[in-house]
């Protein structure tokens, strides 16, 4: 008989971008041949329904995630918009291939 002994051996993701507002984007990433992802530029949709570029983006860190099952990649960065710095967090579900936009 077997107990589940040592599966939770490790603490659970806490999901805290993933309880925020998120926004859909479009991101260009770079898929490095060890299988890492890197992301080089983003498309959003403003509140006036324009399509913005954001080009330049400072990757902070990364972390692979699982949340109620479904595997991501946050990222932890900030977005230059209009001589303006915006810390955000950027994921990536790898299952749909689909990111979003997490603003805290």
């Amino acid at each position: 008989m077997a107990f589940g002994i040592g599966i939770h051996s490790q603490q659970p993701d806490r999901g805290t971008c993933v309880r925020r507002t998120q926004k859909k984007v479009a991101c260009e990433c770079w898929f490095t041949s060890t299988g890492a992802v890197m992301p080089l530029m983003l498309k959003v949709e403003d509140e006036n329904g324009q399509i913005r570029t954001i080009r330049e983006i400072k990757i902070h860190s990364h972390e692979k995630k699982i949340y109620a099952g479904i595997p991501s990649i946050e990222y932890d960065c900030t977005l230059f918009v209009e001589d303006r710095e915006i810390r955000v967090w950027l994921i990536y579900y790898q299952t749909e291939s689909r990111w979003v936009l997490s603003v805290p």
